[in-house]
């Protein structure tokens, strides 16, 4: 056992205890995070016009502090973005993450000198969670990589401004500098298919033992790489122990992954977004993520299905119950104040607090009131793919409320297959069937024939990945909407693909 192997399993299990101990202690730790940041934050000017100091109690927070997403922030947002300081936080941010909205356009996203570290020290933790519990620290004396966005940051007013990835990409420690691929020119490449190729080349002949990424171009990765070789990734990389993913559900794409590596491989799943690192997987054999209860973050929750209401009730964590949709608010110490973050979780157990990230709050299907969320879409793709033996590379959902030939409406379901199966009709159905176990509102539209049963539409090859360049979101953080209330995506989805 290498130095630097057996220094990870010391250190991995002096964090798993500083763990346990704020994990076991949810409500004491919430309170104190809670008090820590109205406290700190008290002199700034959001602080001052929302009474910080007469603040007590959650309910006195609530009466002071309104639910906020970006565009209501923005007042506040774009006073920092101009240079003033001491107005969500003290001081000024070091960074601002770019990241781009449905509604706001472009957005940015404040990261203090207090909020940034709790991003590295998650990521970091999640891996050592791994170590404690199976042991395995081999992995460490490889190779590491990291799909990530260009590294690169520009300054606007003075603070340093790129995507999450590529300021992240700063922090590696140095301990790991010389495990970490791709190197930095590769990784300031811009174009995706051109960076993904140089990534190939600098990666082939390596001992890769953790590889990291959102699955979709992690999966493009690995098409090239066995394209190249004519190997499965397992045999190509013989110590791949670790894949590490966040951004999107994983299970859609488990099967495809499997056959290209060729073997079974452990999995972390994170939930890192630019404004916190919220949770990550803490247990192999647990379902969910453990909730980062500790990181200068103070989370609400409003069931999703009374989100819309005037005055939605905004619960705490020790008031949350397992199995229900929440929409999660958060604010932390980076000038976050009951923000919106636009991400449905629903929680898979209590003791301690893990969760799944169920879909997004604006992401849903309702055009007939059957309020068809993510997890939903997700789990009948997976059900279905199972039954039938297909793997999936990639699909989306939406509506279709005026159909030719004077049919009902239905549901639209464009998947693009690494197989097609034998009768799509068939594996609709399947799809279809499981919806209606999961979503009593849609299975009581297709008893009622006020839809039809949904179709699938099959995308040619390649189809979604020529779609997110025509929009300029090919790789890096951006992600694919599962599903649309409107069919805006897949109508450009359709020209995009010429047909």
């Amino acid at each position: 056992m290498s130095i630097k192997s057996l220094g990870a399993k010391i250190f991995a299990k002096r964090i798993r205890k500083k763990i346990n101990k704020w994990a076991n202690n949810p409500i004491k730790t919430q309170k104190r995070v809670f008090k820590q940041l109205l406290n700190t934050a008290a002199n700034t000017a959001f602080g001052k016009d929302h009474h910080f100091r007469t603040i007590k109690t959650h309910e006195d927070f609530v009466k002071e502090v309104p639910i906020r997403d970006y565009e209501e922030l923005r007042t506040y947002v774009d006073r920092v973005v101009k240079g003033e300081s001491d107005v969500l936080w003290p001081g000024k941010p070091i960074y601002f993450a770019k990241t781009s909205g449905t509604t706001s356009g472009v957005k940015y996203i404040p990261l203090t000198s207090d909020s940034m570290p709790t991003h590295i020290r998650a990521a970091r933790n999640a891996i050592l969670c791994y170590v404690a519990e199976s042991g395995k620290t081999a992995f460490v004396d490889g190779k590491m990589i990291f799909l990530q966005g260009s590294p690169e940051l520009v300054e606007k007013n003075g603070i340093n401004l790129g995507r999450l990835s590529g300021i992240v990409a700063h922090y590696v420690p140095k301990y790991l500098q010389k495990n970490r691929l791709p190197s930095w020119e590769t990784n300031c490449i811009d174009d995706w298919e051109t960076k993904v190729d140089a990534i190939v080349d600098e990666t082939v002949d390596e001992n890769m033992t953790i590889i990291s990424g959102i699955p979709p171009w992690v999966q493009m990765y690995f098409e090239k790489l066995k394209k190249r070789t004519g190997k499965p990734i397992g045999e190509l990389f013989k110590n791949f122990e670790l894949f590490i993913y966040g951004g999107v559900n994983y299970e859609p794409y488990k099967a495809t992954f499997e056959q290209l590596i060729g073997r079974k491989v452990a999995s972390i799943e994170l939930y890192p977004a630019s404004e916190g690192f919220f949770a990550f997987q803490d247990k192999q054999d647990e379902k969910g993520m453990l909730l980062q209860l500790d990181s200068g973050m103070f989370y609400e929750f409003v069931k999703a299905d009374e989100f819309f209401e005037e005055q939605p009730k905004r619960l705490t964590i020790g008031e949350v119950e397992v199995g229900v949709n929440y929409v999660m608010l958060i604010s932390s110490n980076a000038g976050l104040w009951a923000y919106n973050i636009g991400d449905t979780v629903m929680f898979t157990s209590i003791s301690p607090y893990r969760l799944v990230v169920s879909g997004r709050i604006k992401h849903f299907i309702s055009a007939f009131g059957e309020h068809v969320i993510g997890k939903e879409v997700e789990q009948a793709m997976k059900e279905a793919a199972e039954a039938t033996g297909v793997m999936i590379t990639e699909f989306t959902v939406a509506p279709q409320i005026n159909p030719d030939n004077s049919e009902l409406p239905y549901h639209e379901w464009f998947v693009e297959f690494q197989n097609s199966p034998d009768n799509l009709e068939d594996f609709a159905l399947q799809i279809d069937n499981s919806l209606r176990k999961q979503n009593t509102y849609y299975d009581d539209l297709i008893v009622g024939k006020v839809l039809r049963t949904l179709k699938v539409r099959s995308v040619q090859k390649d189809g979604f990945h020529a779609y997110m360049k025509s929009i300029g979101k090919l790789g890096g953080q951006n992600k694919l909407p599962r599903l649309s209330n409107d069919r805006k995506i897949v109508d450009s989805l359709i020209i995009s693909i010429g047909k």
